[in-house]
């Protein structure tokens, strides 16, 4: 099997190494529409997309579209998000799109060509995925994935309260279902099966470190929860100051949306939080 040249891992390490471990989240939400003076239509959502875009490009080396907030608009929203990621990839901007999608057989095989394939209108440089079905039932989207330079991103340790009681649950092998996931993920990477990087994982900035030794996963950690949900700079430092360099993707949202509308100030805020973030990882 023929991979890409590069992987999704080594793409953001270089992409982190020129700008720093900040990904952005555009979330247009109706209540952040609002506060932007928008009108909660595919016309505001098109406006909030382009703010983000100029913003932050040249400042972050990624940015986190959650598909949710396109999906309630219809498919007039989904266009839109077609649209994002052009824009995105126009800029220099690498896309991880916040789907959480997961399923099994075919169905697993048609997420993956929306998704990562290269010939969908939404294909993304990587996709968040639910792994309740089985890790080894998103072999479709991480094949394809690895063959095309895209990644899977699996939520793991996730930071709402809700999920944690699911995710710390002791399977039959002893061990929890979130570090057996990060170990059939760093397994993944280790194969000949894919190329090493292709499969992430979502870790909470809020969460205590894993039992699992987070420097032999072999890819990307995208950590969500920095702002709003109380994870700071420091925070993010210091829960994952021993992975691989480069490859932790601090996520905020609505804390840095806060900034805008004005173009000036939300780029100000992603530079000087970028900056932060930097100096205390690097």
């Amino acid at each position: 099997m023929e991979f890409a040249p590069q992987s999704f891992a080594r793409r953001v390490a270089d992409a982190v190494k020129r700008m720093g471990p900040l990904c952005g989240g555009v979330d247009p939400s109706s209540g952040l529409l609002k506060a932007w003076g928008l009108s909660d239509d595919v016309t505001g959502l098109r406006t909030f997309c382009q703010i983000c875009v100029e913003a932050w490009s040249g400042v972050v080396p990624v940015i986190k579209p959650q598909v949710a907030f396109f999906e309630r608009h219809g498919s007039a929203g989904m266009a839109e998000l077609e649209r994002l990621i052009v824009l995105a990839h126009q800029a220099d901007l690498i896309v991880i799109a916040d789907a959480k999608r997961g399923d099994i057989d075919s169905t697993a095989a048609a997420y993956a060509d929306a998704w990562v394939g290269p010939e969908s209108p939404l294909a993304a440089d990587a996709v968040t995925v639910h792994p309740y079905l089985g890790l080894a039932a998103l072999a479709p989207m991480v094949t394809l994935a690895g063959r095309t330079g895209r990644g899977v991103i699996v939520v793991t340790r996730s930071s709402n309260p809700q999920g944690r009681d699911l995710q710390q649950a002791i399977t039959a092998s002893g061990l929890s279902v979130e570090e057996s996931l990060l170990a059939e993920i760093a397994a993944l990477n280790g194969s000949a099966e894919i190329p090493s990087g292709t499969v992430g994982a979502v870790i909470g900035a809020t969460l205590k470190p894993a039992a699992f030794p987070l420097s032999q996963l072999g890819g990307v950690i995208l950590a969500p929860g920095l702002g709003a949900q109380g994870a700071s700079p420091a925070d993010v430092a210091a829960r994952f100051g021993d992975c691989a360099p480069d490859s932790v993707l601090a996520s905020t949202s609505r804390s840095l949306l806060a900034a805008g509308p004005e173009i000036a100030q939300l780029r100000q805020a992603a530079s000087d939080l970028s900056k932060d973030l930097s100096s205390l990882m690097g």
